[in-house]
């Protein structure tokens, strides 16, 4: 019980303290965070959408590897980057590896098929009849995407909440691909795992409540987007 106190009292002073390592590695990790899941749901989304509104040949074996794709573990997203990203592998030439661009890409890996696979559950559960009112009454082919979006909305809200709730929690892939760098590639989740061992409890849990801070805030924005015009 003591160490939750003193972790809650550490992290109460280096958030008044304005410890500028702290605001780094937060402003470091709400960046590719953010990177990560923006192109997971610009991509994501779309693609779901056409994966559960079409029907095609081999659609279903899709499908398997998408929710494969959902459960990868993050040693093998960061083992795969590593791999792409290695001075002999195919993009070794970029220089990407150890830098917060690996990061991000080791994070679209794990949280691209989570937005795939639940948007396109969300379309494909959705009832025939209603698409066909909806070209009966004459709309457009993107009127009725957007009315179908939007019937979908909380659905989709939600895949790109567990997508980000995927991202925010890497640490394993992050470690691989980042480096865990001072200056350069350290986050929230790598330097709690670094303080643990350590032994510096009081930093680590500190640390634990400012990234558990920033998930509560934004999936509570997200939330709020999500149930807005819903009854109570």
């Amino acid at each position: 019980m003591d160490l939750i106190v003193d972790g809650f009292r550490k992290a109460i002073e280096m958030i008044l303290s304005g410890d500028s390592e702290i605001i780094e590695i937060t402003l470091l990790t709400l960046q590719v965070c953010f990177r990560a899941i923006l192109f997971s749901t610009l991509v994501g989304i779309p693609l779901g959408m056409l994966i559960g509104l079409t029907q095609f040949r081999g659609s279903r074996v899709v499908m398997v590897f998408i929710n494969i794709g959902m459960g990868i573990p993050p040693v093998v997203a960061g083992l795969t980057i590593t791999m792409l990203l290695w001075r002999s592998g195919p993009l070794g030439d970029l220089s990407l590896l150890y830098s917060p661009t690996a990061i991000v890409l080791a994070q679209i890996l794990v949280s691209l098929p989570i937005v795939t696979g639940l948007t396109a559950s969300a379309f494909q559960g959705l009832d025939p009849k209603l698409i066909l009112q909806i070209k009966a009454l004459g709309a457009t082919r993107v009127q009725t995407l957007w009315l179908l979006i939007k019937e979908t909305r909380i659905a989709i809200l939600a895949a790109v909440m567990a997508g980000f709730g995927r991202v925010i929690s890497e640490v394993g892939a992050a470690m691989m691909v980042g480096g865990n760098i001072k200056g350069d590639t350290r986050i929230l989740t790598t330097t709690i795992v670094m303080e643990v061992g350590k032994g510096n409890f009081d930093v680590a849990i500190a640390l634990s409540f400012i990234l558990m801070t920033l998930a509560f805030m934004i999936t509570l924005f997200l939330t709020t987007l999500q149930q807005r015009k819903r009854p109570l």
